[in-house]
């Protein structure tokens, strides 16, 4: 047999070369939101909305990932991520980018977004000395009246050392001279609980106007330091590492545990100053010099510091047309909201599609329950839940009717600890059995068990989801929740919770797959089946949703089975660590990225599987935290309506051609931009089913009912009850 002149290339698919930075990768994300900002086509007050999003986004990419790479380099920590770059070398590239959006961000808001709030109406005072004189005099008696009682001015000298300034917080710092003709530095907190947008009196025009409350502050700083002449005042911003880590295995109470390092958060090293533009220089050295930041973390704004007020300023009344008609999540289709919801799940599998479709019937599920005299255990983990939840009102109830409760509390949920330390204190007070979470562990995994007594024995109604038990972020992200009593998902559910509270591990599963033990290997299970497929010449095909992707052994898995001809379509909202189009690598990969009006926050995956398709959804995303430092769940969806309609949605998404971005060989997303009659939008179309589906369920309800009537009237049957 002849051999080759030359030996087959071999690929390294490790290769830093293929891979992007997750932290470069994820300021992409934030630049996509940007972009919705800088859309003309897009309502005023919705393009005010994104900005404020990139701000929040802005802020906890500082408080936690910049935060966690100035630990690394810190610590002398020198290993590269799976693109290459080193924590110096991130961080280095972050300065850069961070600095070009934030000068985007303001050029977006002052050059933007004012001049046309001007011609719809809206005034934005930026500094106090553009007040007239009639407007002067509101501010002075607005300060006097509801500003100045609570504000704590505080100087600093020899007794008074430098203040705490708190994270996030805003502040007011002064140049101050004294008596003895010395300068010292002053400062005064902008209080957070009151209004930082106000609204000052209507002028002879009709023009509405709004000032900040620094700027009415600041106009008045001299009252607060009666004994000095102020130098000069400007407003200033700390970010603080907000990074947190707990030794669980010293921790003896973990709850109290947490609410120690709450507190330290507020004292973190300051990683982000923010100041405003022509701050004078003597002020600026004193705070980086007691506040110890660097050049490169040093932010000179030109406008407003913190931007996220302007979803406050979304709120104001009287701006209706200048947003998006607001949209009221339907009743489900496979749902009736007359008939008990047992009897419905009992009747076949339901699939919810939030928030096109309403959140209700999952708090009905739990409400039902609670009071549902044959119901004898509800268990449920809960990550994250609104400020007054429903939810946990009714497992309260629950316990006090006698109920077997079992809630696991995640305590560690980023940025939600303190709520869910106050939920978790309320439940158990209320007879609940509470869990707080597993050591070294994130329970993030979404599933609730109800378990009842029925004339043929014990029967277990499970919900499984793609998000939170929050009935007020159900409204604003995209998830998928699944509703079931078939026996196989309830026997899993039931070692899910055993597992839990008692680190009891099943021999097998019928249907789910748990990380961190199983579901990574699930998924690199469920690729591989496809390479195979695609290896012996048979059509093999790939369709994934996730909000981030950057797990090396997932994307090299990907990389595999593009190479093996499969056919592999990505939806990633965020993070995306793969990179398409690279020969003999990701060829036939794509990926696109949507950023609309809600936040995509579904995890639903497809496989061919030679036509035996299997669709399945999970709480996981495909990173490292979620598949090896986390409980999450992976269930199927096998009900063949219920298999067309997560087909559907991702079809929908995949044709997307006004929301959606597609990655480019370079690494950078392209917006699509679609014929004049060729438009189609995801979230839009899903809105139109939605309704169009309750109308349908609502006159099949009134013909049923008419028809019964009818029947009643010939004295032949009873009145249907809907």
């Amino acid at each position: 047999m002849k051999k080759n002149s030359k030996a087959e290339k071999v690929i390294d698919l490790r290769n830093p070369e293929y891979y992007m930075n997750r932290e470069l990768s994820w300021m992409q994300f934030d630049e996509r939101i940007l972009e919705e900002a800088r859309d003309t086509s897009l309502p005023l007050f919705e393009r005010l909305k994104f900005l404020a999003i990139t701000a929040s986004n802005l802020d906890e990419f500082f408080m936690i990932r910049i935060a966690s790479l100035k630990d690394m380099k810190n610590a002398g920590y020198k290993k590269p991520d799976i693109a290459g770059m080193t924590p110096k070398m991130q961080l280095n590239a972050l300065a850069e980018v961070t600095h070009d959006f934030v000068a985007e961000q303001y050029s977006t808001f002052s050059r933007m977004l004012l001049p046309k709030l001007l011609d719809e109406g809206l005034r934005f005072v930026k500094h106090h000395e553009d007040l007239s004189e009639e407007e002067k005099a509101f501010v002075d008696e607005y300060f006097k009246e509801n500003v100045y009682p609570v504000l704590t001015p505080m100087a600093v000298d020899s007794s008074r050392p430098f203040p705490l300034v708190r994270n996030k917080t805003l502040n007011i710092g002064a140049l101050v001279r004294t008596e003895e003709n010395d300068i010292e530095f002053a400062m005064v907190q902008v209080p957070s609980v009151l209004p930082r947008i106000v609204e000052l009196p209507r002028g002879g025009d009709g023009v509405r106007s709004v000032i900040l409350l620094e700027e009415i502050i600041e106009r008045n700083i001299g009252g607060l330091f009666l004994s000095y002449n102020v130098i000069c005042a400007h407003p200033f911003r700390v970010m603080r590492n907000a990074d947190f880590t707990i030794d669980e295995d010293e921790a003896d109470d973990l709850l109290s545990e947490i609410e120690k390092q709450l507190k330290k958060r507020q004292r973190g090293v300051a990683i982000r100053l923010e100041c405003e533009s022509g701050i004078d220089k003597r002020l600026l050295a004193i705070l980086e010099e007691e506040l110890k930041v660097k050049d490169n973390d040093l932010y000179f704004i030109n406008g407003p510091l913190d931007l996220t007020f302007l979803m406050k300023l979304y709120g104001l009344n009287g701006f209706d047309h200048l947003k998006e008609k607001k949209y009221e999540p339907q009743y489900p289709k496979y749902m009736e909201p007359d008939v008990p919801i047992f009897d419905q799940i009992k009747d076949h599998d339901i699939l919810l599609w939030h928030p096109y479709e309403s959140f209700t019937p999952v708090v009905r599920f739990i409400q039902e329950a609670a009071k549902d005299a044959d119901t004898l255990a509800i268990k449920q983990t809960l990550y994250r839940v609104s400020g007054d939840s429903p939810i946990i009102k009714a497992l309260a109830q629950a316990a006090e009717n006698g109920k077997q409760v079992t809630v696991l509390v995640e305590l560690k949920a980023r940025f939600d600890e303190e709520n869910n330390i106050i939920w978790a204190k309320m439940l158990e007070k209320a007879g609940c059995h509470v869990i707080y979470g597993l050591k070294g562990l994130k329970t993030h995994s979404k599933i609730t068990l109800v378990v009842r007594r029925e004339e043929d024995g014990l029967r277990r109604y499970v919900h499984l989801g793609t998000g939170n038990y929050n009935d007020s972020t159900a409204k604003q992200y995209t998830d998928i929740g699944f509703l079931t009593c078939a026996e196989p998902y309830g026997e899993d559910a039931t070692a899910v919770f055993n597992m839990l509270s008692g680190y009891s591990e099943p021999a097998t599963w019928n249907k789910l797959s748990l990380a961190p033990l199983w579901l990574k290997d699930r998924f690199l299970y469920l690729i591989e089946r496809e390479t195979e497929h695609a290896k012996n010449g048979r059509e093999a095909r790939i369709v994934a949703k996730v909000n981030s992707l950057c797990d090396i052994d997932i994307i090299e898995a990907l990389y595999k089975a593009s190479n093996a001809g499969v056919k592999i379509e990505l939806i990633v909202r965020g993070i995306c660590s793969l990179r398409t189009g690279i020969p003999g690598v990701s060829e036939n990969i794509t990926v696109r990225s949507i950023v609309g009006t809600y936040l995509e926050h579904a995890r639903i995956f497809w496989f061919l599987n030679e036509g035996k398709e299997e669709l399945y959804c999970a709480s996981a995303d495909w990173m490292p935290r979620n598949l090896e430092r986390r409980v999450e769940i992976l269930f199927p969806i096998e009900t063949p309506d219920l298999v067309e309609d997560l087909k559907h949605i991702l079809q929908i998404q995949l044709a997307d051609n006004t929301k959606a971005r597609i990655m480019t060989d370079d690494g950078i997303y392209i917006r699509m931009t679609p014929g004049r009659n060729n438009k189609t939008g995801a979230q839009r179309t899903f809105m139109k089913e939605a309704m169009d589906a309750a109308k349908s369920l609502e006159s099949d309800k009134n013909e049923r009912v008419f028809v019964a009537e009818e029947k009643q009237e010939d004295g032949t049957e009873e009145v249907l009850k809907i």
